[in-house]
């Protein structure tokens, strides 16, 4: 390389921090140079010349793999606020002067979410702020978290039963547990089931890698008894719809029925634990502005003091 092309990247740090960053995310140089909308090569002389300048060894390069060394996980954990610093600033800038009036929101849920816990503050966001992209991205559990770490997403709201260590989660709404049955059902019109009596009629759940599958397994268990699932169904209205249809009960979170359904309701509270539905955040996650803001506007819907993220 001559001397200008060397002089070239060493004084583009904010470039090379930019690069490596993007690189750290995607796993990839070539998938880096395409959302960066740089040639590969150009990607992998930033990196190079970090490392040159630096003197260290920022990934382990195993064929195709990229690792990161520790001294790149260190570098790392001190460019990305400070690239993400430089990238937001003028948005920030302009907040600091209450004008919250552009850029872009990316925030993951699941369907039942989207559906029931989000359309008002979604209404009250759009509407005081016009000019921000708000993009909803329907994911849920390993597909949201995935995004998540990725940056993807700014934050995700839904339910979680287990909180991984690189992640927090704070409640905004809990709802009660209920058994839905047909309205010709056996056990319809009754005001108390217990486990057993459910347990002999086959039920519709979500997909088993979602958390309702789960605490219904969990509860089943710690009464020693099984259960059979006839039929798994993404999606509260849908598993609504064919319960309507005598295709089997289903246990749900109450947030989802409107009273017009034509459905008998069983109260669950005596077994099963209020639902949680809230924020998640990857720890340590710098949050713009057009984010705490709807975090704000989402506690405002619930009744919550608002406290900064």
């Amino acid at each position: 390389m001559d001397k200008d092309k060397k002089s070239y990247y060493k004084n583009n740090r904010l470039k090379q921090m930019r690069a490596f960053c993007e690189v750290v995310r995607t796993g990839s140089v070539t998938l880096a140079a395409q959302r960066l909308y740089l040639s590969q090569p150009s990607v992998t002389l930033q990196i190079q010349a970090m490392e040159r300048e630096l003197g260290v060894t920022m990934f382990e390069r195993r064929g195709p793999v990229l690792k990161l060394t520790p001294d790149g996980e260190a570098l790392y954990a001190l460019a990305k606020p400070l690239v993400h610093g430089i990238d937001s600033l003028e948005e920030n800038f302009a907040a600091t002067h209450g004008k919250l009036d552009s850029g872009e929101l990316n925030l993951g849920a699941g369907e039942s979410t989207i559906l029931y816990i989000l359309p008002e503050a979604v209404r009250r966001f759009v509407t005081a702020y016009p000019r921000i992209q708000l993009k909803i991205h329907n994911v849920t559990g390993r597909d949201g978290l995935k995004m998540l770490r990725a940056d993807e997403i700014d934050f995700a709201v839904g339910s979680m039963m287990d909180v991984p260590d690189d992640i927090t989660y704070q409640s905004v709404a809990t709802f009660d547990p209920a058994l839905i049955v047909p309205l010709n059902h056996p056990l319809a019109g009754r005001s108390k089931v217990t486990l057993e009596e459910i347990s002999h009629y086959g039920m519709i759940l979500p997909p088993r890698h979602l958390s309702t599958w789960r605490m219904v397994k969990y509860v089943f268990q710690q009464h020693n008894l099984t259960f059979t699932v006839t039929l798994e169904a993404g999606g509260w209205e849908v598993i609504k719809k064919y319960v309507e249809l005598g295709m089997g009960i289903s246990i749900v979170t109450d947030i989802c029925l409107t009273g017009t359904e034509k459905l008998a309701r069983i109260p669950l509270n005596q077994y099963f634990p209020q639902r949680g539905y809230g924020l998640v955040l990857r720890r340590g996650k710098f949050l713009s502005p057009q984010a705490k803001r709807f975090v704000e506007i989402l506690r405002e819907v619930y009744g919550l003091t608002n406290n900064p993220v």
